[in-house]
């Protein structure tokens, strides 16, 4: 059984910082692409940002030059960090990873059980 689970979350006044941590536990061979999505009151849910295992990253227009993507494989861990906040921002933050476990020949999306991030005007 794998389990991603979030932490870092909290509430912040605008401009501020908050580091989110996803970490990724279980019978895991190997983890590919990590990313982070976020959903907000009455919006779908969207993707933030996304880095592969060798470290390629993605992010969404909306948080350019504000979030940062990073990971340890060693730890099976991804972060998030996200500087100069803005009360758009605020949402609840998902980490997905894809995922072999050792008992299986294939990779699956799992999904971390998400933490708030509440951004003050």
């Amino acid at each position: 059984q794998v389990q991603l689970v979030e932490s870092g979350g909290g509430l912040v006044q605008a401009g501020g910082s908050l580091r989110l941590s996803c970490a990724a536990s279980g019978s895991i061979f190997s983890i590919n692409d990590m990313r982070w999505h976020r959903q907000a009151p009455g919006k779908q849910r969207e993707l933030v940002a996304a880095i592969s295992r060798i470290g390629s990253t993605a992010y969404a227009d909306s948080v350019k030059g504000r979030f940062t993507v990073s990971r340890d494989n060693g730890k099976n861990t991804v972060y998030l960090q996200m500087n100069n906040l803005k009360p758009e921002d605020t949402a609840v933050y998902y980490c997905n990873a894809d995922v072999r476990a050792f008992s299986a020949s294939y990779y699956f999306g799992y999904w971390g059980q998400g933490t708030q991030v509440t951004v003050s005007s």
